[in-house]
Order: C-alpha cells, then structure tokens, then sequence
C-alpha cells in the first residue's frame, strides 16, 4: 500500500500465521491408544514448590512451623494436603487417650487424664466395674453378723451411757426427796413420800415454805439436769464417729483388694494413682451409698438393674469417667478435616440438662473439639470459614500460643454470663494446623494480624499452571487415565486426550501452560462421559470433548449472546466496515461467575485548541477506576513527550467509552485510546474492520495484557455474525502471541484469510495498521496540527497577559 510519503506498509509483515494462534497437541505423540493401557500417575502434578514447602513444614516440628496452603480453588490444595499428611501420619505413634472425671476437691474443675492409646476405654470399664463389685461387697460386708454385732454394740454403749448417766442423776435426787420422772415430751421431777412419789392432794398440803423448799429444788435439779443432757450431743458424736470409722473399717476391707487390682494395671501414670486414691477416700466416706436397698424398698429387689453410673440419675456418676479422646482403634495420628469451624467446634464444648427446671451440668457433658480429636496429628481448616465465624480465629491462636486445649463456653470466655460453670483442666495441645485459602486470605492476615506470622511460618503456594512440555504432555495423559477409572469413566481415546490438554492449556491463557486446576479438569472429563454414553460410545472420543466444552459454554453465554445480538441489530454502535476519524473499536473482557467473554467498545476522541489537558470522560462522570485513569496519564505523558516538545500543547481533548454504563477499570484499552487520539490529531480515517486491545507506555512500546483470547474471539464473532470479509482483524501486543490459544474456527477463519490477528510492538506499527498511512505521515500530521493550535494560542495568552497585567497595576493604585 504506498503512502503519501512514499513509504510502504505491508500489513502481512505483523499478521500471525494460523499455526501461532493455537498451539496444537500432536495425538500421535502418544504411544497408546485409549486411557485403558496407561498406568495411574500417583504423584502430584506441576506442584513442585508446593510439595516441598508440605514436606519441610510436615517435618518442622518446631512451634509455629504450622502451613497455610494458598491457591486458587480446584488446584487440588486438600488432596495434595491431604496425601502428604496421611504418608506422614502412618510412621507417627498414635497420639495419648484423654478423659475427664470428677473431681473430689473442687467439683467445678474437673480433672484431665492422659493415657496411652485404648487405655482409657480399658479405664472407664474398670471404673464401671469397681462400682458393681463394691454395691456387691459392700452390701456384703454391712449384711455380716459381725458388722451388726459390732453396729449393736456401738449403739448399745451409748444408751448405757444415757442410762447410768440418767440414773446416777435420779439417785441424787432422791437423797433430796425428789424423783426424776420420764415423760414422752421429756423428763420431769415430783417430791417423794417414803419411796413413791407424793400425791398431788398431800402435796398441796404441805406447808408454803415446804411447797417453796420443794420449787427452789426442782429449779436447782433442772438446771444440773440440763448441764448433763448437754453432754449427750457430743456422746451422740461419739457414738456416730464409732459407726462411721466402722463403717470405713468394714468399707475398707471390700475396697482394698478391688482398688488395689485396678490400681495396678496404672502404676506408671502418677495422675491416675492419685485420682484412684481420691476414689478410695471419697468410697469410705460415702459407703452408706454402695449398700443394697432392702426387700421392698426399691425395683432392684425384683430384678430391674440399677441405672447406669453415667446416666443423670445414678448416685454413682462422681466415679463415671468421660471418654473424651480414644485412640484404641487408631493406626498413627490422627488427620481431622472440619468443614465447620466455629468456637465450639474447635475447643470443644460443655453441655446442659435439664433437672427440676434448671440447665445443669457436671464433667460428664464436657464434649471434645476439633483439636482434641487432631490432638498429637493434623488439623486442616479451611480459613475463608475459619475467619467467617465469630471467635473462631481467636480461639484458635490462644491454643496455639498457650499449647493446651481450654474448654469453655463461648459466653464464659466472652463474660457475658455469671453463673457457676465448669472449668475443666486444660489439656496439653501438640497438633499441625493446615489453613487452606485463597492467597488473598494469606496475605490479609499476613499484613494485618501481628501474630500470623509467628503462627504460619510455613506458606505452601499452588501454582496456577505448569510448563506445557512433551513430558508433561505424557503426564496428563496419565493423570487423565486416573480420573477416568477413579470416577468409573469410559476410557479416552488420544485424540480426545490432547483435545483435553488444548483445552487446559487454552484454561491457562497461555500456549506454553498447562492449567493445575484439576477440578475443572475432572468436570470435564466427566462431561464428555456423559456425551460419550449419549452417543452411545464406549470410548470417549475427540466429538465428546469437543461436545462437552460447547456444552459449558453454551449454559453460560446468555449474556454474551444478548450483548453480540444488540450489536448486530445496531442498539449499540459498532462498525466492523468503513473508516472513522478518531474512533476506535476497543476490547473488554467481561467475567460473569466462572465464564468470562470479550466484547467490542468503541472508543471514540475530539480535539480542539485549548491548554493541554485530555479530558477522560469516564472519570469525570466517575465511571473510570484509578488503573484506567492511569492509562490517560501515560497517554498524555506519550503526547507531551513525542510531539512539539518546544511548544506549549496548546490542546484540548476528550475520550469516552461510547455507550457504556457501568465501570471502566484497567489499562489494556489505553491503545485503543492513543489511537482514536492520534487519529482525531492527524485527521487520519481508522480502519473500522480493525479492533484494537493492548497497554501503551510513555515511550509508545505497546505491553501485554489479559485476556488476549477472549477478546479477540469476541471481535471475531462480531464479524462472523455479519460476515466475515476478509478485512476485518484484532490488533494485539506482540508479547500476547506467546499466549494464544484460539478457538479453532478463529484459527481455522485465518488460515482461509478470512480474518486475520496482527501482533504489534509500538504505536507507530498499530497506527500505521489502522490508517493505512505511514508512521512519518501521520506524526508529521500531528506535529503540524500540534503546532498550529500553538500558534494560533499565542495572540489569546498576550491578550490573557496583558489583561492580567492591567488587573494587577489597577490593585496597586488602589
């Protein structure tokens, strides 16, 4: 095409060849010919950083050595997790069993017992015996004849000191003439006649003075009589201590050999011997309870069996024992998932029953936690759940720091109640925490929580994609051939293998990367199953692949569909034909759940003498995002640097995203701009059969930007809904070919020349591309009209000069 300077542009010097837009997946590379004859591949795919942060943080045993595993989701992040800790877990002992019993000196602070794993089953049942076996032997010893004689006696002694004590008294009185009397409310005194007592009729014949003598006697009787009886509490007591240390005597002799033989299976565990001893003392003191009621008493006597001695009602509940934490069946340590993290879950809780309309509760409600259970192994938490929930995190940072396990009411922990509750001993925590986030989480917590860091040494960062090589190629293959028989797929053929790997490869946005999210992997694979036994097929072949991916789209497109129809029907103004001054067709992308597309934007540019400023109407009206209005600045930067450097730019210019409503962000348009700009500047007619996507600097070198495949397929199905023509094209940066992955009707339009992509580096190749003109013509252009708004600006500053100059001397005189 010649110029009007003479010079030549061959638009085939920048225009890709059909072969550099998709990079194709060879079938015959593969020696195979379904999935069927390949071996699983069990290791982990395109993770190498993120195997060997898991391995060093699963080995660190140091305190908070724990992980955070961050990535986007589908990676795997929880298998790979979850592998490595289940190889590590297997060569790990089985970590200690935990319960709770009572606790005999302080009710409300029940005590936490450590034992080796299945011990404390062993234990609770032993417990649960010792109880039986006592109501039997106990029972047994108070039924002897010996223990009755010894009870009688005991009983007898005290009446006989009563009585000699009593009779001594009455013999006293006598000796006054007085006789002490036993009513049924108590004792009394009477004058005696002779032996007997006197009548009441000789008595009120005694004279005043001996009626008197007799009163001042009784008075002096009572009061000695009442100094003895006080002697008879303490007889009582007496009395009782004899019965209770009887009690403990024949109490002790059942309980002995019974305590003795379970204390022996514990002589290495200190805290059980202790608390075993705390179980004797409390039995002596309570023997009253171990005895068997008598016939007729209660349901025992006719076979019903007692209550269990875990259950509210038993009297025996203090020598229960809360099972928390048993590792009996337990091979190495333990790997806890919670999928629900809050407080509760975590440390555990202590619940309530109702009795007699009140919540009560005792050590037998304390319930385990999450760290409990993963206590001695692996705790992995997803931490988007784990921040979701109130206190949670907090929780979760005291036990690691303080490395025990305090088991609280989350109301007792905040103080937003005062009542009596339970304070269970805390239990000693030695556990590796796995978070599993987003690297956004990682990050936050990392800027924002002080002690994160200390807490989460360990970062294990999960790639987004992994090379595309010949040897990876093989890998994928395999990993295909182990989803297939892992999810029980018809096995796929090796054209639909590499149009699996095409399709991650064009999921990464990159020629030479394969995508690592296996989830959409998986999902497709099972999608062209289900369109392989549509068919019906017993192979999965390429048609399927192919069948599932429109599929997906196809359920997702609605939006995009509308937008390319109110295009076509011209409800939002898009040229794909003819030439404009100043107006560009621009590229977005636009991201709607999991499925983003690009579209056309026309960019359009006005320009007229005025003080050098562009005007970016879309953040006037605050439409545009700071990164976009960075991208204006650059194109001023551009402007004031490139052209009539020795002048003021005397310049006034607009730019706007014709017909958009909703918000502008990112500088992957700013080519665009630039060109609508410097054609409005030189005059220069745009191609309109050309879309434009790419970021510019100020130096004019055109930069990579996102999402380069969808939006040049959105360009594309535009023209191809109005016909393609052969004219049409999409400029791009050239640091973008290295990243496409085209559909293949793109590719297949291109190599029939029926539309074409042209890579550009500066922005004298995009603008040559789009006028037709050479680059010296439209700067030269430029410069001319730069220059002549320069001059033709002068005349109006001395007129603005002087008149300033008139305001200012006319202030003075005043």
């Amino acid at each position: 095409m010649a110029t009007a300077t003479g010079h030549f542009m061959n638009l085939s010097t920048s225009s890709l060849t059909a072969q550099a837009l998709r990079q194709r997946c060879d079938p015959e590379q593969f020696k195979f010919t379904t999935t069927a004859e390949l071996t699983d591949f069990d290791g982990v795919l395109g993770q190498a950083r993120a195997q060997a942060a898991i391995q060093f943080g699963v080995g660190m045993r140091s305190d908070g050595y724990n992980l955070f595993a961050m990535g986007p989701e589908g990676t795997g992040r929880h298998t790979i997790v979850r592998r490595y800790l289940q190889a590590r877990a297997k060569a790990m002992p089985s970590p200690s069993d935990w319960c709770y019993v009572f606790n005999f000196k302080a009710p409300h602070k029940p005590c936490a017992l450590k034992f080796a794993p299945g011990q404390a089953l062993a234990f609770r049942g032993g417990m649960e015996r010792l109880v039986e076996d006592l109501r039997v032997a106990v029972s047994a010893a108070f039924e002897t004849d010996e223990y009755r004689n010894r009870r009688q006696e005991i009983e007898a002694e005290f009446g006989e000191r009563q009585e000699q004590m009593l009779s001594e008294f009455g013999e006293r009185a006598k000796l006054e003439s007085v006789a002490l009397i036993r009513t049924p409310t108590g004792f009394g005194f009477a004058p005696l006649d002779g032996d007997a007592v006197m009548e009441p009729e000789k008595y009120r014949k005694l004279s005043a003075a001996e009626q008197k003598r007799f009163e001042e006697l009784f008075a002096k009787l009572q009061q000695e009589l009442e100094r003895l009886l006080h002697t008879l509490p303490k007889w009582r007591r007496e009395s009782i201590d004899k019965l209770r240390e009887l009690n403990r005597e024949v109490t002790r002799n059942a309980v002995n050999s019974t305590i003795d033989e379970l204390k022996a299976g514990y002589r290495d565990l200190p805290e059980v011997q202790q608390y075993l001893e705390q179980v004797h003392e409390d039995i002596l003191e309570h023997a009253e309870m171990f005895r068997q009621p008598k016939e007729g008493e209660s349901a025992m006597s006719i076979g019903i069996p007692a209550a269990p001695i875990d259950s509210p009602e038993s009297p025996f509940r203090r020598y229960a024992v809360n099972l928390l934490i048993d590792h009996a069946n337990t091979s190495g340590a333990p790997i806890v998932f919670e999928d629900h993290p809050n407080h509760d879950v975590l440390l555990g809780r202590i619940d309530h029953i109702a009795q007699m309309g009140a919540l009560m509760t005792d050590f037998m409600l304390i319930k385990a936690g999450a760290l409990h259970r993963a206590n001695g192994g692996y705790l992995i938490l997803d931490a988007l759940k784990l921040l979701s929930e109130p206190y949670a995190w907090d929780a979760l940072k005291r036990a690691l720091r303080s490395r025990e396990i305090r088991t609280q009411s989350l109301g007792q922990a905040l103080s937003l109640i005062s009542t009596v509750s339970l304070d269970p001993q805390p239990i000693p925590l030695d556990v590796k925490v796995v978070l599993v986030g987003q690297r956004l989480h990682y990050y936050l917590l990392h800027a924002y929580d002080p002690e994160f860091a200390a807490l989460f040494k360990v970062v294990v960062d999960f790639e987004d994609d992994m090379p595309r090589t010949l040897e990876n190629d093989q890998l994928f293959a395999r990993v295909i051939a182990a989803f297939a028989r892992k999810e029980s797929l018809r096995p796929f053929d090796r054209a639909a293998v590499a149009c699996v790997i095409e399709q991650c490869s064009r999921a990464a946005g990159d020629a030479s990367k394969l995508s690592t999210s296996m989830q959409a992997l998986l999902d497709l694979l099972r999608e062209a199953d289900y369109w392989a036994a549509a068919a019906p097929r017993d192979v999965v072949t390429i048609a399927d692949v192919e069948r599932a991916v429109r599929a997906q789209i196809e359920r997702s497109d609605r939006i995009r569909e509308r937008l390319l129809e109110g295009i076509v029907r011209g409800n939002q103004l898009i040229d794909t034909a003819g030439e404009r001054v100043g107006q560009v067709n621009g590229l977005a992308v636009m991201q709607l759940g999991g499925y983003q597309f690009g579209s056309a934007q026309r960019i359009t540019a006005r320009v007229r003498m005025g003080n050098g400023g562009i005007l970016d109407i879309e953040r006037e009206a605050r439409m545009g995002g700071p990164i976009h209005s960075k991208g204006v600045m650059i194109l001023s930067g551009y402007l004031a640097g490139r052209y009539a450097p020795r002048k003021p730019l005397s310049l006034r210019a607009s730019l706007v995203f014709e017909q958009s409503y909703g918000g502008v962000e990112g500088v992957s348009a700013s080519c665009a701009e630039l060109y609508a700009l410097l054609s409005a500047l030189a005059d220069a007619p745009v191609k309109q059969s050309f879309a434009v996507t790419g970021s510019v600097n100020q130096h004019g070198d055109v930069q990579v930007i996102g999402g380069v495949n969808e939006k040049i397929e959105g360009f594309f199905d535009l023209c191809a809904a109005r016909g393609l023509d052969g004219e049409q094209g999409v400029l791009i940066p050239q640091a973008n070919v290295q990243h496409l992955m085209l559909r293949v009707d793109v590719v297949e339009a291109v190599a029939q020349n029926k539309f074409s992509v042209h890579a550009v580096r500066t922005v004298d190749e995009g603008i040559a591309l789009l006028t037709g003109l050479s680059t010296s013509e439209v700067n030269r252009r430029i410069e001319q009209r730069l220059n002549d708004y320069a001059e033709r600006a002068l005349p109006y500053a001395a007129r603005a000069a002087s008149a300033a100059r008139q305001l200012k001397h006319g202030l003075q005189r005043k």
